[in-house]
Parts: C-alpha cells; sequence; structure tokens
C-alpha cells in the first residue's frame, strides 16, 4: 500500500492506493496515530485505493472515533468496489462520504 500525506495548518489529506488489507492496515493506523494531533479535519481520499478487508474497515473506524473527539473526517472519490463493501458493511451509514 502506498499513502500520501498532505498537511495544511490543522487539515491532513491521506491519499491510500492500492491494498488495505490485514497486511498493511497496521501501517495506516501506524501512521495515524502518529499524525492526528492536533488535526481538526481529516480526508482520507481513496481514489486509487483497489481493495479494503475488515482490518481496513477497522482503521477507519478508530480514525473516525479519534476525529469525532477532535474535529471532522470524510472520505473522498470512493470506487465502486470500496463503495459496495461500505453499503454492505454499514460503514456506509457511519462515514461521511463525498
Amino acid at each position: 500500500m502506498k499513502i500520501t500525506k498532505e498537511l495544511n495548518g490543522a487539515n491532513l489529506k491521506v491519499a491510500l492506493a492500492e491494498r488495505l488489507d490485514t497486511t498493511t492496515a497496521p501501517e495506516l493506523e501506524a501512521e495515524l496515530k502518529n499524525a492526528l494531533d492536533g488535526i481538526t479535519e481529516l480526508e482520507l481520499d481513496l481514489r486509487e485505493l483497489e481493495y479494503m478487508s475488515s482490518a481496513g474497515l477497522r482503521v477507519l473506524l478508530s480514525a473516525q472515533k479519534t476525529m469525532q473527539r477532535q474535529g471532522s473526517m470524510k472520505v473522498t472519490h470512493v470506487n465502486e468496489t470500496i463503495m459496495e463493501i461500505f453499503e454492505v458493511t454499514g460503514f456506509s451509514d457511519i462515514l461521511t462520504i463525498e
């Protein structure tokens, strides 16, 4: 998985590419844990994400809970495959998807 971060003041944009699964989820979790201090707006850009497993969903849920306490989180550029996963799991009701 490829993670690209772009910080603009208290706004953080994280772009994910390739696969977010059991192997790569801990890497994203660690990146977010270190990056979310003082962040009030988090954007996860999934434009280039091809696959997401339940481990990836868990990391997104954890980030969502953190951001509810300190600001907001949105998920952008969700492709059809990932959107289907969000809909089947109910994440489409939990996350702000644009």
